[in-house]
């Protein structure tokens, strides 16, 4: 038991002396800089928060004089209707860093890019869509993103080459992709969001790479008015608002 004890004090020992050890310090000057620029990249995942009215004929948009009829299934007022996201489809995103140094804790960072993803919608009825014939399980919707978030970085206390952070702030997020007149489900272009996420500095020799972890809450019903009369007014009247949320893994390289 003591030979054990030795043990465990020698190598408690041990690593309270590696993490004590002072490390050669990169880019001692960077976070002094009033100014500086750089690139991200990174993955995403795109999703839905769906609010369906309780039966369709709840839907102010409903006209009980023009039933239709889906799957030999006639869609009244008692009908409910329901949308769920089946799956999370990765997408990727590009930006610019434009990085403001406020104070010795806080900078102002201002990240325009492009994002694309997809999105894909299953209802309890089955999807009807004259542009693809037939019955299917379910209903894609791809974006392309202009993305243009604001915001404010908060760094704790630099360890060597390592310094954890989080950011915070709000985004402009404006969707470029076709949404014709003939589409099942269309989505207003403007999506403003708020965004919260936390990452890790690394000071390299050449340059400081941070990863981050950020989530974008939509704070906007961006459902808009339904397909024309050559598609079913169903699957965009049975949802009483929805908005977008996205959750990104950014590589910043600065």
């Amino acid at each position: 038991m003591k030979r054990f004890l030795y043990i465990l004090i020698f190598f408690l020992t041990c690593l309270t002396s590696m993490a004590q050890k002072v490390l050669l310090k990169n880019l001692t000057t960077f976070d002094d800089k009033r100014l500086h620029f750089g690139f991200t990249l990174g993955v995403n995942t795109t999703d839905f928060n769906l609010v369906s009215y309780n039966t369709i004929g709840d839907s102010p948009n409903f006209d009980p004089t023009k039933l239709e009829v889906v799957g030999g299934k006639t869609i009244t007022a008692d009908t409910k209707v329901r949308a769920d996201i089946t799956s999370l489809t990765p997408g990727f995103s590009v930006g610019m860093v434009t990085n403001l140094r406020l104070s010795d804790d806080f900078d102002l960072r201002f990240l325009p890019g492009m994002s694309f993803g997809e999105r894909t919608l299953t209802y309890n009825i089955p999807v009807v869509d004259t542009n693809n014939p037939g019955l299917t399980q379910s209903y894609s919707i791809k974006s392309t993103f202009l993305d243009f978030p604001l915001l404010v970085k908060y760094k704790a206390k630099r360890m060597n080459n390592q310094r954890p952070y989080i950011v915070g702030g709000i985004s402009s997020r404006v969707d470029i992709s076709k949404t014709g007149q003939e589409d099942l489900i269309r989505l207003k272009s403007r999506n403003p969001s708020l965004e919260a996420g936390m990452g890790w500095d690394t000071y390299l020799q050449f340059f400081r790479l941070s990863t981050e972890l950020k989530f974008s809450f939509g704070i906007r019903n961006i459902l808009d008015s339904g397909p024309k009369n050559t598609q079913l007014q169903v699957y965009t009247n049975s949802i009483a608002s929805l908005t977008s949320n996205m959750f990104i893994l950014s590589f910043h390289f600065e």
